[in-house]
């Protein structure tokens, strides 16, 4: 199988976007279905299994620390299998709770299919970067990446609609049916498409396309953590998701409470959201190849002059719907280019790449927990856009000490700086 060319990806060259590429972002918007889904089912669950609606709640709150474990733990016992073993592993695991999931005779089983299913999430996105940025030419590293999440963002604007509307005509089991069987289809897709040296330079091309060489070995892995450059790749990426989530978590509030939309309005307001987040996306891939740390400073500073706009204008329903579609743009801008910034400088590990999916969970933690504090404290329903401005701006300074310790480097741990 041939390594594609740098128009590959371009508009003209969309037709040949690698077969591979596009069973990954299957693979990502299943993932993200059976993340997202299940907030429109948890009456559904509740009732079905006679429990509270907090237990009810565990099943997502199990499912993003599952994502958090299973992210590190999962690549480093996988660390010696080539990758794209570990990926149809990952998604035979996927399948495997969504099944259990979909079955579920009572409430600790269902959580259980939800433990399992998240487990391989984390490794699925950092295993799956590498991988997607190894079918196409170097300088279109982070588009590809872009094009992998694609399917996790879609996912975003259709998984509590997607949900919701399943539940409600064939019962909350049938949408687990459903995302076991796009789980199904993504399996035989990465194992029919995504060649076998996928995620690791290809023997006809050597090292001189400039793309890392993925050290083998956990102890290998680990020491790529040695590199100054990826600990502020990583800290930037929780401050980043931390400010936007500290935001979106309570958005809600701020739309019935605030900006005096109806509650039955927030599904498409999220919606609006969503399509924020593939928009960004893609323009924030595009970007990176071309530039990549002045395409993550900006993104992460738009990003907090957005937030901090939402929280002063809050008020005003025509400018509610604008800033939270920009919120979706420049919330999700620096995802490719972050994933591609930390595995670049850990030197193609995938351990980094895991890790990277892992600190934006952690970011999310806090950056909800931050939110929640400020609406506890009395400071009102927009208190979360302004907290969320404030690690935003935080994450935009660690990147923008990243960018210039980079530069005056030219070359730090031996890879080229974009």
């Amino acid at each position: 199988m041939r390594r594609l060319t740098p128009d590959d990806l371009s508009p003209g060259g969309a037709r040949r976007t690698p077969g591979g590429l596009v069973a990954l972002a299957v693979g990502g918007f299943g993932i993200g279905l059976t993340e997202f889904l299940i907030a429109g089912l948890l009456p559904q669950v509740a009732s079905n299994f006679a429990v509270s609606e907090a237990a009810a709640g565990r099943l997502i709150s199990g499912y993003a620390l599952s994502v958090a474990v299973g992210a590190i733990a999962l690549t480093a016992a996988t660390a010696r299998l080539p990758r794209k073993q570990v990926l149809v592993g990952l998604v035979a695991l996927f399948v495997l709770g969504n099944l259990l999931s979909a079955v579920a005779p009572n409430y600790p089983v269902m959580l259980l299919g939800r433990i399992v299913a998240a487990l391989c999430h984390g490794s699925f996105f950092g295993i799956g970067s590498l991988v997607a940025r190894s079918l196409v030419a170097p300088e279109k590293k982070s588009q590809a990446v872009a094009v992998m999440f694609a399917g996790l963002t879609v996912a975003n604007v259709l998984g509590v609609p997607f949900g919701a509307l399943v539940g409600e005509r064939w019962g909350w089991r049938a949408a687990f049916w459903a995302v076991t069987a796009i789980g199904v289809l993504a399996l035989a897709g990465i194992a029919a498409l995504v060649p076998a040296w996928a995620g690791r330079t290809p023997p006809s091309t050597g090292t001189a396309d400039g793309e890392p060489v993925p050290p083998g070995g956990l102890r290998a892995q680990v020491r790529a953590f040695r590199s100054w450059q990826v600990w502020l790749t990583l800290t930037a990426t929780a401050l980043g998701y931390g400010g936007m989530f500290g935001a979106f978590s309570y958005i809600a509030y701020t739309f019935t409470e605030v900006s005096g939309f109806a509650p039955a309005d927030v599904a498409w307001l999220l919606m609006v959201y969503g399509v924020g987040l593939v928009v960004g996306n893609m323009v924030g891939g595009r970007a990176a190849d071309r530039d990549r740390d002045r395409a993550l400073v900006l993104a992460l500073f738009g990003l907090t002059v957005t937030l901090a706009l939402f929280g002063l204008l809050a008020g005003s329903a025509t400018a509610s719907v604008v800033l939270v579609f920009l919120m979706g743009v420049t919330g999700f801008a620096s995802v490719p280019g972050m994933i591609t910034r930390v595995t670049d400088y850990a030197h193609g590990a995938a351990l980094a790449a895991s890790a990277n999916v892992s600190a934006s969970n952690v970011g999310n933690a806090l950056g909800a927990w931050l939110g929640g504090l400020a609406i506890t404290a009395g400071l009102g329903y927009t208190s979360p856009l302004h907290v969320g401005a404030g690690i935003a701006l935080l994450a935009t300074i660690v990147m923008v000490i990243a960018a210039r310790q980079a530069r005056s480097s030219q070359v730090a741990d031996g890879v080229p700086t974009r």
